[in-house]
């Protein structure tokens, strides 16, 4: 994985998503996703596989000190990876093909510099076929991972070069990785460009893989959620406007129900957190069965894709300890999930679910029908207990899903009751388990979520802003207030001052997101600060960037 500054670089395009189309009742529009996107989305949870020469490092400085001769998996078993894969829950595996050391896991004719090197099954051996196979005989997806940045032919994040001829021949060698990839190893389930692509690549994922989820890029069908600890926000919305979209490294920061297009989230994480590959002194690093339980209802809970990381070791196997954990974690996440008490589905602003007999209740999961777009912005769930409406909860967001413990509680009926929403409410799941446990202490918790515009925070309802470093050039500049729950509702006593004296004219509002600010500069560089009271949400994030 890239760090986060590395996610910077922007390269606009139109991306292969899902755009806004009427919905009825109010006249109001909804992102609407593809057929590839919901598919997808169904799937939930995969595993990410990190391993290249950078496993072999042994506390060197960088992977140029490992060459391909000290690159050999004597036991590399890709049918243990699956089975660990469908241990843990997931559906596919996201193999990292080349990171950014330029190391390749699979016969390329485009350079020495991999497999084709090592004595690993005398330089003939091909990780990602070895894989593919694998993936049929356990009924898993396949998706790779091939970074654009490559320091072993100069490219800097996104594939970028120093001159336009290393940029042009670059540009050759990517697409021709790319290439073998996309057309050697059957249908891919999804796709990896890492900090985006300046290489054009689209016209390639529209002859050879049509169907493939993208991750960032100019042609990116899911986006980043924003960190790699594996928590996403709440609510975690998977609309966001076209104009952020197209930018290809849009996170879940700027997400907003009112979007004009579907982009939905992913969330990796590496089960040695925050390590990607092995070493051999990150064994303790390995995340335990309660703290995947967090990840789990803080990422797949809130509607986002859970992508886990499982590195295997310089023997090509994953270490026992990380393999244990991961099936523990697969394992509860059946037991408390795999069957429901009692579900339905339905229609409208009241969704009600009636129970055989009374019963025990600690948790109710709810998926909106996202074929019709995420309509609801406003819910409260009931339980009925003795012929009486009690409230459990409340929330915003619904979406693909949303896990949500309730305190444990005997009902004989549950409802929905949507407050909120752009259209007719359609449920295509309300279901009730009894868990027999306790959620995850922070299953509500806020997540910490970076974007490329972010520049602060608030609290208390209030936020205050020093301008300086963001506002570069004498342009508009659009300021939009993140809640870290709930919504913001109004932005009010707004005070922007520049050159020291107030500015209230260099301000404009946005008719219908009481959320955001247009922010006038006239001047070069201007130093000042701009400051206000939030309404409805207490803490947040501030994002601020040209229009």
């Amino acid at each position: 994985m890239l760090s986060l500054s590395a996610h910077t670089a922007l390269f606009a395009s139109l991306p292969r998503m899902g755009f806004a189309a009427p919905v009825a009742d109010n006249g109001r529009a909804v992102a609407l996703p593809t057929a590839d996107q919901v598919r997808w989305q169904n799937l939930e949870v995969g595993m990410f596989v990190h391993f290249s020469n950078e496993t072999y490092l042994n506390g060197r400085p960088s992977s140029f000190s490992v060459p391909p001769s000290e690159v050999n998996p004597v036991n590399l078993d890709t049918d243990a990876w699956a089975k660990t894969a469908v241990a843990a829950g997931a559906r596919y595996i996201v193999f990292v093909a080349k990171h950014q050391y330029g190391f390749c896991c699979w016969q390329t004719k485009t350079t020495d510099f991999g497999l084709s090197g090592s004595p690993w099954k005398g330089g003939k051996g091909d990780i990602m076929r070895e894989l593919e196979s694998s993936c049929k005989k356990f009924g898993l997806g396949l998706g790779v991972y091939l970074s654009p940045r490559d320091d072993h032919f100069g490219a800097a994040t996104g594939g970028i070069c120093k001159t336009p001829e290393e940029q042009a021949k670059y540009d050759a060698i990517y697409r021709e990785q790319l290439t073998e990839l996309l057309s050697g190893y059957g249908e891919l389930v999804e796709v990896w460009f890492d900090g985006a692509t300046a290489t054009p690549v689209g016209d390639l994922l529209k002859t050879y893989q049509p169907h493939v989820a993208v991750f960032q890029g100019p042609n990116a069908t899911i986006r980043w959620v924003g960190n790699e600890d594996g928590f996403a926000p709440y609510p975690c919305w998977n609309g966001i406007e076209r104009s952020y979209a197209e930018h290809g490294t849009g996170t879940a920061l700027d997400g907003t129900p009112d979007g004009d297009a579907w982009l939905p989230n992913e969330v990796d994480v590496s089960i040695r957190r925050p390590d990607w590959f092995w070493t051999a002194t990150n064994a303790k690093k390995v995340l335990t069965e309660d703290q995947l339980l967090s990840i789990y209802y803080r990422s797949v809970g809130r509607g986002a894709q859970l992508l886990l990381n499982l590195p295997p070791n310089t023997t090509g196997l994953f270490d026992e300890k990380d393999a244990e954990a991961a099936a523990r974690f697969g394992a509860e996440v059946k037991r408390r999930f795999g069957k429901s008490l009692a579900e339905t589905s339905g229609h409208g602003s009241v969704v009600t679910l009636k129970l055989k007999s009374p019963a025990r209740i600690d948790t109710v999961v709810l998926q909106e029908d996202t074929t019709l777009g995420e309509r609801v912005r406003a819910y409260r769930l009931e339980g009925r207990a003795n012929s009486a409406w009690k409230p459990l909860g409340e929330g915003t967001a619904i979406g693909q899903k949303r896990i949500q413990p309730v305190t444990p509680v005997t009902v004989d009926a549950v409802r929905v009751v949507v407050t909120r929403s752009a259209g007719l409410a359609a449920l295509r799941r309300l279901a009730v388990f009894d868990t027999g446990v306790a959620p995850p202490a922070d299953w509500n918790a806020p997540s910490s979520i970076w974007a490329p515009d972010l520049v602060g925070s608030w609290k208390n309802g209030h936020f205050e802003l020093d301008l300086r470093g963001h506002t570069k050039e004498a342009a508009q500049y659009r300021l939009r207030l993140m809640p870290s729950e709930g919504a913001v509702t109004a932005i009010k006593d707004v005070v922007l001052m520049l050159g020291g004296a107030s500015q209230p004219k260099m301000l404009k509002r946005v008719p219908g997101k009481p959320n955001e600010l247009i922010v006038d500069v006239t001047g070069m560089g201007d130093s000042g600060t701009i400051s206000g009271t939030v309404e409805g949400a207490a803490t947040g994030q501030i994002l601020m960037g040209k229009l």
